[in-house]
């Protein structure tokens, strides 16, 4: 297994120091980008996780160390919902403070919802082409959370959206989580990504953070395994999300 492909662990106490945690490894991350390209590029992820890593980062001093005007921000997917639903993630990101870090709204890519377009299909389309338009989704950080059920973004476990290939992202319909219609990026687009890291806190997630490391999963039934960083992976969890692997919280190089 390459380097890249091998998972590195880092174990929080809990939910608040995660964030905390994850908000100063993206400030560093975007420091690092920012010093070599004039665009950083980042998928954020949504839920309770994903506002709660926004909200760090909005209070953390070293925010104004990154220039936000040349960070672009992605999702890695979108429930397929009117602008500004509460559900959405990019309302509940709005909600927890991501405009007031001075972004250029510009280079902030929303997914349509059915008061912008006709269809899931054609958000979708619209979606992949701005990722196209800006250069095809060379993602420096994408950020996921993971479902109980190990799902990543809106890649659920035994659905049909998993088997698409040859495209950068894909219409959704009958996810086992409501709402039923989303779009995603696909494991091909997030394997584009030069760094994976998986944003999980829990015990509701300590099932699945186990069976994600187990050396037989298959992403058909885990799907979490299904996506690495071309330079690194990272697990940020909490102890209650790391409470069932087993032998205990593994190493920093354990395999994923």
């Amino acid at each position: 297994m390459s380097p890249a492909r091998r998972a590195r662990f880092l174990v929080h106490p809990d939910k608040p120091s995660l964030a905390d945690a994850v908000a100063a490894r993206l400030l560093t991350a975007l420091i690092d980008v920012q010093a070599e390209r004039e665009i950083a590029e980042i998928a954020l992820t949504g839920g309770s996780m994903g506002a709660a890593t926004v909200a760090a980062v909005g209070r953390a001093p070293a925010r104004s160390c990154v220039d936000w005007s040349r960070v672009r921000v992605w999702w890695g997917d979108e429930r397929y919902l009117p602008t500004g639903h509460p559900d959405r993630n990019d309302t509940q990101a709005d909600d927890a403070g991501l405009l007031a870090l001075g972004l250029d709204p510009a280079l902030v890519h929303r997914v349509a919802g059915p008061d912008r377009v006709d269809s899931v299909e054609q958000s979708a389309a619209d979606y992949a082409d701005q990722i196209r338009g800006a250069g095809g989704g060379a993602f420096d950080v994408v950020m996921l959370g993971m479902g109980p059920d190990a799902h990543v973004a809106s890649l659920f476990p035994h659905h049909p959206a998993q088997r698409t290939t040859g495209a950068i992202t894909v219409a959704v319909h009958d996810s086992p989580k409501l709402p039923p219609d989303r779009v995603s990026l696909t494991f091909e687009a997030l394997e584009r990504s030069r760094q994976v890291w998986f944003l999980v806190a829990g015990p509701d997630k300590a099932e699945a953070v186990a069976a994600a490391q187990a050396p037989d999963a298959d992403r058909w039934d885990v799907p979490a395994v299904g996506v690495h960083g071309m330079d690194a992976t990272l697990w940020l969890i909490d102890l209650a999300a790391a409470a069932r692997l087993p032998g205990g919280t593994p190493g920093p190089d354990a395999p994923a």
